[in-house]
This record gives C-alpha cells, structure tokens and sequence, in this order.
C-alpha cells in the first residue's frame, strides 16, 4: 500500500453527499424553529376557561351515566384514537367513533346525553359536518376542538376549544404536523383536568395499566 490519503480521489458523490447533508441539516432546522415557535405561541394562547367549561360538561355526563366519544376525519382521526386511550387510561372511559361510519350505523353507540368531541382544524370537513349533525340531533352534547375559531364546526359546540397555527411547518404549509401537535396538547390538558378532578392515584392507574414499563414501574415501586 505505497498510496497516501491525499493520493486518493474522492467520488464526486460524496461530495455531492456531504453538500446534501448539510441543506438537510438546514431544512430539518428550519421545520423545527418553526414547530417550536408555533406550539409556544399556541400554548400562551390555550384558554384555560374553555378548557374547564370541557371537563364539567364531561363531568356532569358521567354523573348522568353518559359516556364520552371522540371523533374526527384523517389525521384527526388518528389524533382521537390517541385521545380515547389516554382519556380511558388515566379515569374517564372514552370510545373512538370513525369519522365516517358515524352516518352508516356508528352513531348508534352514542346515547342522548354522551359527550362528543370533535376534531378538525379547518372545522369546514364536509364529512364530518354529516357525522356532527347526525349526533347533536339524537341529543349529543358536543366539545369542539378546532384551529378556526370562526369554522362552522366550532359554531356548534356545546363548549369550543380552539387550538390553532399559522404554519404547519414547511412551504406548503398543508400537510398537517403543527396543528395535529397543537390538538394533541389541548387534549392531553382537558386530560390533566379530568385526572386531578377524579383523585387518579397510581394503585388505580396501574389497574388499567398493568403491563409494559409503566405498569411494572408502578409494581415495582410499591405503589400498588
């Protein structure tokens, strides 16, 4: 091996690489100056009232045996699946209801008297207009979660919660990520309120929650 390292050529494709890696490194910063930026601006304007008026509607249901639900369409869909596993898991039982088969027989599984929330940034989705019109006239009370406080959907809420950007974080400014962000905290609030409302304890929270790391944390610990 008689070459040196400056003997040897470098393929123009790691070059091209290394200059690649450092626009990307730029792109991923700029999307998260962005994310940062907007959650911050977001949760300095979260209305802490709204959110209070949420829990006792939600309260008052469940002294009258009602249930909660969570609907939306796409990726607020997605959001309201997470929604009724962390509101289940830490004291108040919730069911996801699809956006969509709501007005093809699901909609049957909410009661006169259940809680809905109902989740869409623009609060314009032709879809879910179908589904919240259906419930509220067989007498659901209904939580809007919404990034548009002037949208037809936060119009009909029994309670409104607001939870909207400006950017979503790329020029497109489109495809949700910001705005499913803002949703996703606004929920994990009203679930904060909901949980210090009902004494959650860990001996209670481990019963709904043996398993995994969390669960054995708990057991581990004595808490049981």
């Amino acid at each position: 091996m008689s070459g040196t390292f400056q003997d040897i050529d470098v393929p123009p494709t790691l070059v091209s690489f290394a200059v690649d890696m450092a626009v990307e490194k730029e792109q991923i910063r700029e999307f998260l100056d962005i994310e940062s930026s907007e959650l911050k601006n977001f949760i300095d304007s979260i209305d802490a009232e709204a959110l209070i008026a949420a829990r006792e509607l939600i309260l008052q249901a469940e002294q009258n045996h009602n249930r909660v639900h969570v609907t939306g369409i796409g990726k607020p869909g997605h959001v309201a699946g997470y929604a009724a596993s962390l509101l289940s898991s830490t004291g108040t039982p919730t069911y996801e209801l699809h956006g969509t088969e709501a007005v093809h027989g699901s909609a049957g599984q909410v009661l006169s008297g259940d809680v809905v929330i109902a989740i869409s940034n623009s609060g314009e989705t032709t879809e879910l207009k179908a589904t919240v019109e259906t419930l509220k006239s067989n007498g659901a009370r209904l939580i809007s979660l919404t990034g548009k406080a002037d949208s037809w959907l936060a119009k009909q809420g029994d309670v409104t919660l607001i939870a909207g950007v400006n950017q979503e974080g790329d020029a497109m400014n489109k495809p949700p990520r910001a705005s499913i962000l803002a949703e996703m905290v606004m929920l994990q609030s009203l679930s904060i309120l909901l949980q210090n409302a009902k004494n959650l304890t860990p001996q209670q929270y481990v019963k709904w929650h043996p398993g995994g790391s969390l669960g054995a944390s708990i057991k581990e610990s004595g808490d049981r």
